[in-house]
């Protein structure tokens, strides 16, 4: 296993997983506490999965009192995967990053509390995982909107995307109200 920090976001972590490919599939071992905590990582208390046909965006979500680091990943299709700076006072606040994840390149990213996270389909359909430090809070839910002007992340949507009810309702960063936003802890 290969990590390192993201030049923009320090905190943000990639990792790249052995991965054995051979005429018979892959093989890879996605996650191993021991090595997982020896680089960095917190621990993890569940774990989640989720399955998405082409064009649909899942995001820009976070909790607020009941804030999730995430380890992220793709264990079939491809996803165009965005993390937003929303922390206040952060230096990199409102700025994004994003990665392509997918099986063919085995990648990994640990996003810890703090950041706004979401991600759209690019294959036909895509199945995504995420390890998360705290458990999913319903009443604890945020998020902006996955086309904020201001930010301008560059999706690459062939169309308009696939959204939930909730995704196509959430404000603009500058909408959302200071004490809705996660506080810099450095």
């Amino acid at each position: 296993m290969k990590y390192w920090p993201h030049d923009l976001f320090s905190d943000v972590i990639m990792i790249e997983p052995r991965c054995f490919n051979d005429a018979r599939g892959y093989f890879f071992e996605g996650f191993q506490a021991n090595r997982y905590a020896d680089a960095g990582l917190p621990p993890f208390v569940q774990d989640n999965f989720s399955r998405s046909s082409k064009n649909t965006l899942r995001g820009l979500h976070y909790q607020l009192k009941h804030p999730q680091g995430k380890l992220i990943g793709v264990t079939s299709g491809k996803v165009y995967d965005v993390v937003v700076d929303i922390r206040q006072s952060s230096p990199t606040f409102g700025r994004w990053i994003s990665f392509e994840l997918s099986m063919d390149n085995c990648m990994q990213i640990y996003i810890p509390p703090g950041y706004a996270h979401g991600f759209c389909v690019m294959s036909d359909t895509a199945d995504f995982y995420y390890k998360c430090t705290t458990y999913y809070a319903p009443t604890d839910e945020y998020g902006l909107i996955w086309n904020d002007p201001l930010l301008n992340i560059d999706w690459p949507l062939l169309s308009t995307p696939i959204l939930s009810v909730k995704d196509q309702a959430y404000p603009t960063l500058q909408e959302i109200h200071p004490d809705h936003l996660p506080r810099c802890q450095s």
